[in-house]
């Protein structure tokens, strides 16, 4: 059969679906609304509910509850939806309030909506910061913890582990089962691909085609039980950030065949891809064109672009933000593709979510190649256009891929080492550098294994320097293994299984004796640095000194009042001893050292030698 037709079958299929989807959705509730609940002693007093409903729009509204006040009801386009805009006041005691919907004095439909109380001190939950480690993981990808969850009814894609860009069956139970890996290891804080709902026919275990803001996707478990990993998590003094997407939903979500309005998504009279050029956002030169295409095209042609201009598009998203910080009692953010949505809204947003947490912490990914642009997003007062964004992190692509070419190259002026004394030299850009997240690969690039064609020592010097410089670490599930993945063979095949999560799996690494023994070189290299690193304020906060790379040696000092670390990076294939003479503004005062990794101690501190393709981390002493 030609191609053609069979691409034309399977759309026509995948639209049935939705289809049949939606229409089965209205036989067995008559109404929907969105946010679920809310609470009352939020900041913010004003909630806009959407209520979705068969004509729905041609209804009055009543709500009689002490406390709480209708001041707008709006009738939209689609008479399917309503948007109801309330005050609650500080006088608002939690409860159910009734909503009577009605035409011409007659009661059409009834529903309940409850008001919680909020949480006692959540407006002063502390976010992630310089003081910890986060690990990445893609729940799909990482442990089995309830293997009945498998398949759900109503789910269009099944498990096949099998297939690299399938769904293999990984659950936050899973993930529950392992948090005291992450405690043995040293991380901190948990970041998880996005757990929401994702009902497409393939490709969906990833978690970034949304298909229910509000709802963990089933295969993952329900929303109770991602409330339970946070609390286990915390009782671990883990936290949890949260994978959010504002840019785009996946084009199975219910909202697809009947938009509240033409204008919910941006729309082009054929499919159009977004340039994915950030760069042209802060360009002096670029061109409406570009810009516009970069905003409004789409991700994907399964990933529908949100319009964030339209008011009750923003609204929609600011508000399921800070209801899932407040219901998971949530330790942080991570926002996907942040350029992509419209600065405006991006900067609301921010103002609003820390108006209701203002200790809270947000990293956006900034996918951008080099440091002026990425600094642009950070929070700071020297913008050339004095754009404010409110965002407090920012992920440093730019050193990222200074972390890849530096280990790889041959020493030279702006090679090798020198590569990551470059990037660090450009952190004047930055509103503050403590709150830059620092990474070696993540779920959308070839594994730092791979890009270190898998050599150990390359790996742990990566390890290293993540571990030991500004701002704070990201590991990505694996790292501490060696795990390779290439990012043009399929992204599949960079998210990996963790090996040991799935009964039957040949080996566990979540065992020294399921791993090899290169692995547990590895492994205990990055659990050294990681559980040093917990206890050394310096490596968290301290300030930077570094050194201009020399015959392939960086050396850089951590420091503030109470404490100095150095580090030594050799970049060589053989043996270096360095005289210690050129340092002398961070070595006053200091006689003697202990190296961290090798367990030596310096007597003196005139010279020292540094393995090839090595480190040392020197706790130095008066």
């Amino acid at each position: 059969m030609p191609k053609r037709s069979l691409t034309l079958q399977l759309l026509f299929l995948i639209l049935l679906t939705f289809s049949l989807n939606l229409q089965a959705q209205k036989k067995s509730a008559d109404i929907k609304i969105e946010p679920p609940f809310w609470w009352t002693g939020m900041q913010n007093k004003a909630l806009q509910l959407m209520v979705y409903g068969e004509n729905i729009g041609e209804t009055r509204v009543t709500i009689d509850y002490p406390g709480v006040k209708t001041t707008r009801v709006s009738a939209v386009e689609n008479p399917n939806y309503l948007f109801i805009d309330l005050e609650i006041s500080e006088t608002a005691v939690p409860g159910d309030l009734e909503i009577v919907f009605s035409q011409k004095g007659k009661t059409i439909q009834k529903t309940t909506y409850t008001l919680h109380q909020r949480r006692e001190g959540s407006a002063l939950r502390e976010g992630f910061n310089s003081s910890d480690v986060i690990y990445l993981l893609m729940p799909d990808r990482f442990a089995n913890g309830n293997p009945e969850n498998d398949d759900m009814p109503g789910m269009l894609e099944k498990a096949n582990r099998k297939n690299p860009d399938g769904r293999h069956g990984g659950d936050l139970e899973g993930i529950m089962q392992k948090l005291d890996y992450f405690t043995d290891l040293g991380v901190t804080a948990l970041w998880l691909n996005p757990v929401v709902e994702n009902n497409m026919p393939a490709y969906s275990y990833h978690g970034y085609a949304i298909t229910d803001f509000y709802k963990v996707d089933p295969r993952f478990g329900d929303n109770e039980t991602y409330r339970k990993l946070v609390e286990e998590a915390k009782k671990k003094d883990l936290k949890i950030i949260k994978d959010m997407v504002f840019n785009h939903y996946g084009t199975g979500h219910w909202w697809t065949n009947d938009l509240p309005m033409s204008d919910w998504v941006n729309e082009w009279p054929e499919f159009t891809r977004s340039n994915y050029r950030g760069g042209s956002l802060t360009d002096p030169y670029a061109s409406e064109f570009d810009k516009d295409k970069m905003l409004r095209g789409w991700f994907d042609v399964t990933m529908a672009d949100l319009n964030q201009k339209n008011p009750f598009v923003a609204n929609y998203l600011i508000q399921n933000s800070i209801w899932w910080v407040e219901y998971a009692d949530l330790g942080g953010i991570r926002m996907d593709t942040y350029p992509y949505s419209f600065q405006s809204f991006m900067q609301e947003w921010m103002q609003r979510l820390m108006a209701e947490y203002p200790n809270f912490s947000v990293v956006g990914e900034v996918w951008l190649n080099v440091s002026p642009q990425v600094a642009y997003w950070q929070e700071n007062d020297h913008n050339f256009d004095s754009f404010h964004s409110h965002l407090n992190y920012v992920m440093d692509f730019p050193l990222k891929y200074a972390i890849g070419r530096a280990f790889n190259e041959d020493n030279g002026w702006s090679s090798g080492v020198a590569a990551l004394y470059e990037s660090l030299s450009l952190d004047f850009l930055y509103g503050d550098t403590d709150k830059i997240v620092n990474f070696l690969d993540n779920h959308d690039m070839d594994r730092i294994a791979t890009t270190m064609q898998e050599d150990i020592n390359k790996q742990k010097l990566a390890a290293t320097f993540l571990l030991t410089i500004r701002g704070t670490p990201q590991l990505y599930y694996g790292n501490e293994l060696g795990t390779p993945g290439v990012e043009h063979k399929g992204h599949g095949l960079m998210r990996n299984d963790f090996s040991g999560g799935w009964e039957g799996d040949t080996h566990n690494a979540f065992e020294a004796s399921g791993r090899t023994t290169e692995q547990n070189e590895l492994w205990n290299h990055f659990r050294t640095l990681l559980h040093y690193r917990q206890k050394t304020k310096v490596l968290q906060t301290g300030q930077l000194t570094h050194y201009i790379p020399e015959d392939g040696v960086y050396v850089y000092f951590r420091y503030d009042d109470e404490q100095t670390v150095m580090v030594v990076l050799n970049n060589n294939p053989t043996e270096k001893t360095i005289k210690l003479d050129r340092f002398a503004e961070n070595l006053q005062g200091f006689k003697t050292g202990t190296d961290l990794l090798h367990r030596t101690y310096f007597e003196h501190l005139n010279e020292i030698s540094i393995p090839a393709m090595d480190s040392r981390v020197i706790e130095l002493k008066r």
